[in-house]
């Protein structure tokens, strides 16, 4: 069965889906993004991915393409259309299309024409093996620019930071700021466990992406009774550390 997308008001086979060659999205990264998981047709943390797009967008001035209500019902459109219980929602939204020029484009006074695409493709969320094996992680130097709360799609760090743990036979990459210590993985959050059972996860400043299924964990956690100290930590403090695990929407946790 073909795939489905949404691309600017539209549901149209995913091979025939495109977008102009001036969206400031290809052009600039002016854009921002969001992956919810579909699990057994229910979303995952579907609002606080939600509210993450909103505040991405705020923070960079993109004026949203609809509501969040409207949103989500084309989301269902989506989920129903191509029939995968188990997926991946990709929300992409840019600025829009404009001739090319770094500022901003004059505002519509007719309103937003900020560009949204939705696509939805199958996921294997059952990581029950690598639970059991474990995954191998390397260390990168983290290239990213200083505002890493906003999600954005200028990913390329991300990509050189995949790259090299793909090319290393490896899972994911932890990336460590000039101090030496960890940020985040390269499409995920990082964590230990120490010797004296604390729970240790980067604090949620600019310097890392707040990752949704973080939050949920850290509520959990604190749920549970688990120590937790949100604080920088050294690969040297992973090395010693019970455990090592990271977070994301996609992997949840491994």
């Amino acid at each position: 069965m073909s795939r489905i997308a949404y691309v600017n008001g539209s549901y149209v086979p995913l091979r025939e889906a495109s977008v102009h060659v001036e969206d400031r999205g290809y052009q600039f990264a002016d854009g921002v993004y969001e992956v919810v998981a579909l699990r057994g047709n229910r979303l995952v943390d579907a609002q606080g991915h939600f509210d993450r797009l909103w505040r991405s967008m705020n923070e960079l001035s993109i004026d949203p393409p609809m509501t969040e209500q409207a949103m989500r019902l084309v989301i269902d459109q989506l989920v129903r259309r191509n029939r995968l219980p188990n997926a991946l929602i990709y929300i992409q939204v840019t600025r829009g299309v404009a001739a090319r020029d770094f500022k901003f484009p004059k505002a519509n006074p007719a309103g937003s024409e900020s560009a949204l695409v939705i696509t939805v493709r199958p996921a294997k969320l059952d990581h029950s093996q690598q639970l059991r094996d474990g995954v191998r992680v390397v260390t990168t130097p983290d290239l990213r620019w200083k505002r890493r709360d906003i999600k954005s799609v200028a990913l390329l760090p991300q990509v050189l930071a995949k790259q090299k743990a793909a090319e290393a036979g490896a899972f994911e990459a932890w990336m460590v700021d000039d101090d030496g210590f960890i940020t985040e993985g390269s499409s995920s959050n990082a964590w230990i466990l120490t010797r004296d059972a604390k729970l240790i996860t980067r604090q949620a400043t600019n310097m890392i992406l707040k990752g949704v299924t973080r939050t949920s964990l850290l509520r959990f956690a604190e749920e549970q009774g688990i120590t937790i100290e949100e604080r920088a930590f050294t690969p040297d403090e992973a090395y010693q550390a019970v455990e090592a695990f990271v977070s994301s929407a996609t992997t949840f946790l491994l």
